[in-house]
C-alpha cells in the first residue's frame, strides 16, 4: 500500500537498536542508553526539513513485562534525554500487540504491529506526511518490510559492520551502520532528487 498525501518527508526510525542500545524487553528508565550520534543525526534530518517519528513495536506490553503507563514514562524519558542533547522527535509511535504472545487485551493481530502501515498511516496523519517521499530506518527485517508497503525508501541498520545494497524477500534498501551513516545516505539521497 503506497500512501502519498502532500505533506512532509519524514524519517521513520525503529526504536530499540537503532536510536537506543538493544536490551531485550526494555522495562526501567535507566536502561536507556542512546547510540553515539543519534541526536546529531535526528538533527541533521531536521536541518534538512525532515520529519522524525519513532515507530516501535513495543510487546512488552503484550507480554506483561511493563504497562503502557511505564512504557510512556521510557518514552518520555528518551525524549528528555534527547533534547538535553539538542534533539527532538515528533512523534512516538507504538504498538503494544502481538499476534500470539501476551494477554487480552493486547493479544492480537492488529494494523498497526510493524510490517504492517497501521503506525505509518497515523504518524503520516498527525503530522501531515507524505511518505512516498520518506524514509524507514530499522535494525529488523520488518522495518524494510514496512518501508516496502508504504512506498518510503529503507535503510537497514547493521551494527555488526555491513553495508551496501541489500534484498529481502523482494524488498530493497540500503545497510549502514548506525543512524548517522542513514542520515548521511539520506542528505546525499534528498539532494539527488532536488
Amino acid at each position: 500500500m503506497v500512501m502519498e498525501s502532500t505533506g512532509k518527508a519524514a524519517v521513520f526510525v525503529d526504536r530499540d537498536g537503532t536510536l537506543i542500545k538493544e536490551v531485550g524487553y526494555l522495562s526501567r528508565l535507566e536502561q536507556i542508553e542512546i547510540l553515539p550520534l543519534v541526536p546529531e543525526a535526528i538533527q541533521l534530518f531536521h536541518q534538512q526539513g525532515l520529519k522524525v517519528a519513532v515507530i516501535t513495536n513495543q510487546s512488552a506490553v503484550a507480554r506483561g513485562i511493563i504497562t503502557e503507563d511505564k512504557l510512556q514514562q521510557i518514552h518520555k524519558e528518551l525524549t528528555a534525554q534527547l533534547a538535553r542533547r539538542g534533539a527532538f522527535l515528533d512523534g512516538i509511535y507504538y504498538c503494544p500487540h502481538h499476534p500470539t504472545e501476551g494477554m487480552a487485551p493486547y493479544r492480537i493481530s492488529c494494523s498497526c504491529r510493524k510490517p504492517n502501515a497501521g503506525l505509518a498511516e497515523r504518524a503520516a496523519a498527525e503530522l501531515n506526511l507524505d511518505v512516498s517521499r520518506s524514509y524507514v530506518v530499522g535494525d529488523q527485517s520488518s522495518d524494510m518490510a514496512l518501508a516496502a508497503r508504504i512506498g518510503a525508501k529503507g535503510v537497514l541498520i547493521n551494527a555488526e559492520g555491513g553495508r551496501g545494497q541489500g534484498q529481502e524477500s523482494g524488498v530493497a534498501f540500503l545497510t549502514v551502520e548506525d543512524l548517522w551513516e542513514a542520515a548521511r545516505w539520506v542528505i546525499q539521497d534528498l539532494r539527488g532528487l532536488k
